[in-house]
C-alpha cells in the first residue's frame, strides 16, 4: 500500500461550530438545564466545519429523516474564521 493510500484511511475527527458567543464565566456558572446560549449566528448563516480544529469548508444544516446533517457548500477562508 502506498504512502497515499494509507493517508487516506486516518481518521480525523470533524466538527461543526454553529456559533460563537462571549459571556462572565460567572453567567456561564448560574447557567442551568433550560438556560439558553445565544450565538451571533442567524438562520441564515452558513456553518463552520472543522478537520482536528482547522476551518477547512463552509456548510448549512440539513435535515435526512431523523438524522442532522451538514451539506458542504463552499472551501473555509481561514482568515475569515480567525477573524471572527
Amino acid at each position: 500500500m502506498s504512502d497515499k493510500n494509507q493517508v487516506q484511511h486516518v481518521p480525523i475527527e470533524l466538527s461543526v461550530v454553529l456559533g460563537r458567543c462571549r459571556m462572565p464565566m460567572q453567567h456561564l456558572l448560574r447557567m442551568g438545564r433550560g438556560a439558553v446560549i445565544p450565538l451571533d449566528t442567524r438562520e441564515s448563516d452558513q456553518l463552520w466545519i472543522l478537520a482536528a480544529g482547522h476551518p477547512i469548508a463552509r456548510g448549512e444544516i440539513t435535515i435526512q429523516g431523523d438524522r442532522l446533517c451538514i451539506t458542504v457548500t463552499e472551501a473555509a477562508d481561514v482568515h475569515e474564521f480567525e477573524a471572527a
